[in-house]
């Protein structure tokens, strides 16, 4: 199995209209049926961090290393409890393998793993 990978990033308006334009780039560039979902409450978490402090740029990360995929979102200010083990955290842990929040506190990670037939794409 090749562990070789790819790495996209895509910085966002910290608004929620952009949830929809967060899903499409998912879709784009991923093959994964619970990739969209999982990438929304990833972003949704990290931009309901504080409403008084919203952050004004979500960086979404995708990573792939052989069957492996990580999506991260990463705001401008540490998350507060409620936001790493929301509503969101519920569905991200039913449809990942792990995730958890980035070293700093900033941010939100997901892994999954694709389906083998998409192994042979890469």
């Amino acid at each position: 199995m090749s562990e070789s990978g790819h790495t996209w990033r895509q910085a966002y308006k910290g608004h929620p209209a952009e949830a929809a334009q967060v899903r499409d780039w998912i879709r784009s560039r991923l093959d994964h049926d619970d990739a969209p979902l999982i990438a929304n409450e990833l972003f949704v978490a990290v931009l309901g961090s504080l409403t008084a402090r919203r952050p004004d740029v979500i960086e979404m990360t995708i990573s792939t290393a052989g069957r492996r995929i990580r999506i991260t979102a990463t705001g401008q200010h540490p998350l507060p409890v409620l936001q790493i083990h929301g509503p969101g955290a519920l569905i991200i842990s039913r449809l990942t393998e792990s995730s958890g929040v980035s070293v700093d506190g900033f941010g939100l990670w997901a892994q999954l793993t694709a389906p083998a037939e998409l192994e042979a794409l890469q």
